[in-house]
């Protein structure tokens, strides 16, 4: 069949819903939806589903026949997102499902992501969260994407498609400016130590402590010296990321700059990032063109099978 294109954000083709966060609640309302919509009695356009698995949040995005519907999820690991997808809806099975996972980035790390999801759709593939959020920010033009919620990452991409990344090296090595660092350092300043004990042996240990970042910004908006010193530590330490990949891929002044996460949603947070790399390097900061879910969604719907279920 004739594809046609898929647009984000069109009158009557977008469909916006909350979920509950039961078990498989999301994605199976999702499946229901997606084949009301498409449902012509003919056979039905094939379905695509991009991930973007979090390190607190799964948001989902399913694309068929110009429909995009959304949900939201609570985090979930990569081996049990099998049994949370149907194999099968009203509309038949998935085409094609795209993944982007944390610590993602080797062929065999790819390989290995990809077959504890064997089953899941016709066609499945994983690629690393913050690729996919490049892509969809930047809308694959070239730049450089400044991405923090729970971790941080800056990863870039010049004109010939050349990717260069820095951090990302998780919570034990790195995640400097992100959510987690900021409530790891205001534990460290504040904590007594019963409590950083506590914190520090629960099992969600990370997202528990990453909790604490809007504590620490809001405290840090009404004047607390500490706050702030470790507020604008963190905006520092994710402009020198960004200026490491500027430099190693030769992007030319002003780079084209965009952001992503949960973190760099707080707009008085992404600011002082940015004073603090216009101090460095010319840059022009955009708004994401696209989430990552949406950009993953996308290239699963380019690399559906044809024709298929």
């Amino acid at each position: 069949m004739t594809r046609r294109s898929m647009p984000c954000a069109t009158p009557g083709s977008l469909l916006r819903r909350r979920f509950p966060t039961s078990a498989a609640g999301p994605c199976a309302r999702i499946m229901t939806t997606l084949s009301a919509m498409s449902h012509t009695g003919q056979r039905p356009a094939p379905l695509a589903v991009g991930i973007d698995l979090g390190g607190t949040w799964l948001r989902l995005v399913a694309l068929r026949d110009g429909h995009v519907v959304r949900g939201a999820h609570r985090a979930i690991p990569l081996s049990k997102l099998s049994k949370f997808l149907p194999t099968r809806s009203g509309g038949g099975r998935i085409a094609s499902l795209v993944v982007a996972s944390r610590g993602v980035w080797t062929p065999a790390e790819r390989r290995a992501a990809r077959r504890r999801l064997r089953g899941a759709a016709a066609r499945v593939e994983v690629i690393s969260d913050a690729e996919a959020a490049l892509l969809g920010a930047l809308d694959a033009q070239p730049g450089v994407l400044v991405l923090a919620g729970t971790g941080s990452i800056v990863l870039g991409r010049d004109a010939g498609g050349r990717l260069a990344r820095a951090g990302g090296l998780g919570p034990l090595l790195g995640d400097e400016g992100s959510a987690f660092w900021l409530g790891r350092e205001w534990l460290r300043v504040t904590a007594t130590t019963a409590r950083a004990r506590a914190l520090a042996r629960h099992p969600d240990a990370v997202a528990r402590v990453a909790a604490l970042a809007p504590r620490v910004l809001a405290r840090a908006r009404r004047g607390d010296r500490r706050a702030r010193a470790i507020v604008a530590a963190g905006q520092a330490e994710l402009a020198a990321l960004a200026v490491d990949v500027i430099r190693r891929l030769g992007l030319r002044a002003p780079v084209r700059v965009s952001w992503s996460g949960g973190l760099l949603g707080h707009a008085w947070y992404r600011a002082g990032v940015q004073r603090a790399l216009a101090r460095r390097i010319a840059c022009r900061w955009t708004a994401p063109a696209a989430d990552a879910a949406l950009a993953a969604a996308r290239l699963a719907a380019r690399r559906a099978p044809r024709g298929g279920r």
